[in-house]
């Protein structure tokens, strides 16, 4: 009993942590301490009017430890922090969480952690350098790490399927808000639920989900599914999300009258993989095709003898083919480079994003350049 709990817990621990490797510091009497950690020495050459181009170096350092309780009852906690050494000069606490592991009945932990629906987006946020956009706050509910959730797992569907896992998660933060809510000064509550099931010993697996948050009058909720498929060298992703936010734009007209509109995200991801085995290390090739739009439904109608009309928009906010790889040299070192064929056309919603400096004659011009990401990647 005690050996199958620690195959679930350890995990659990570790989850997201993306290290290949790691440093016991303490094992004794039931108790265990890791230490991992990451430098990433990275550069995005782009347009110099492009967000996030440049300097994209970082480095992590984590802990993640465990305790036996009793035969059946296992504590655990990890704690990760992020300081940016570009030109942001940012950090960041990425996780803190502490919960109890109870074996075949699953595990309950709190604090700052994955939003559930950070399964899904897992499928295909394997991008050398890029990628990911899915897991995005501001666009999906709980797709990416947020504070102050309480999620409970299951890993083998109480001790019947491993095949079979799910998750419940309730986040009072107001790290799931939209700009909109920033606004507003809202603080959302949010909860979610996911699904995985490998299937059989196909190398598949298949995955959903669905959270939702409300605010003042406003409903955010978001469904997800993803496929992925692990066999030997080979790895293929897929996953597709659906988000809308209620009464999400607030439109203004000329007189000064104002009315919210609904706003619909819809977007998916597929990727590509595949590992050869050299002399010396490890090379994957990497291919993907990322796209998310953002959808805003005309509306028209008369008040007061009074005809009023605002346009609606289907526009990308990501839309890009992805083209890169990473060597690994051993467990602890890589090299990265990828390369992103950016698709958006400057009157795009998503070329707006990306451009922080306008260049030139063209507005948003620098939001369509390609990127070219390079780095090395130490890791224990």
């Amino acid at each position: 009993m005690k050996l199958n709990l620690l195959a679930i817990a350890i995990p659990a621990l570790l989850v997201a942590a993306g290290a290949n490797a790691s440093i016991e510091v303490w094992n004794k009497d039931g108790n265990k301490v890791d230490f991992y950690g990451r430098v990433k020495a990275a550069n995005n050459i782009t347009d110099r009017g492009q967000k996030d181009e440049g300097d994209d170096t970082s480095a992590r350092l984590g802990m993640s430890g465990q305790t036996q309780i009793t035969d059946s009852i296992v504590g655990y906690g990890r704690w990760e922090y992020e300081a940016d050494a570009g030109k942001n000069s940012d950090n960041e606490v990425r996780y803190a969480f502490a919960g109890l592991n109870f074996g075949d009945l699953g595990s309950f932990d709190y604090g700052r952690n994955d939003g559930v629906l950070k399964a899904i987006t897992a499928y295909t946020d394997v991008l050398p350098q890029f990628g990911g956009d899915a897991s995005n706050n501001s666009w999906n509910v709980l797709s990416s790490r947020t504070k102050a959730v309480a999620t409970y797992r299951n890993n083998n569907f109480f001790g019947l399927s491993d095949d079979f896992s799910f998750a419940l998660q309730y986040a009072d933060n107001g790290d799931n808000s939209t700009s909109e809510d920033s606004i507003r000064g809202g603080s959302r509550e949010a909860y979610g639920a996911n699904a995985q099931w490998r299937i059989f010993d196909t190398g598949l697996t298949a995955g959903g989900g669905y959270a939702q948050s409300t605010v003042k009058g406003t409903r955010h909720n978001t469904w997800a599914g993803g496929l992925k498929y692990e066999n030997y060298d080979l790895y293929l992703g897929a996953n597709y999300f659906q988000s809308k936010l209620k009464k999400g734009i607030l439109t203004t007209w000329s007189n000064g009258y104002q009315r919210h509109r609904d706003v619909k995200v819809r977007g998916f991801e597929l990727v590509a993989q595949y590992g050869i085995d050299l002399e010396v290390g490890r090379i994957t090739p990497s291919l993907a095709y990322v796209q998310h739009k953002v959808k805003l439904d005309s509306m028209h109608f008369n008040r007061h003898n009074i005809r009023y009309y605002a346009p609606g928009y289907n526009s990308p906010m990501a839309k890009y083919v992805s083209l890169g790889a990473t060597y690994d040299l051993n467990k602890n070192f890589s090299t990265i480079i990828e390369y992103k064929f950016n698709l958006l056309d400057r009157k795009d919603v998503g070329a707006a994003l990306n451009t922080t400096t306008q260049r030139g004659k063209h507005e948003n011009k620098p939001g369509t350049k390609d990127v070219l990401g390079v780095g090395l990647i130490y890791q224990f």
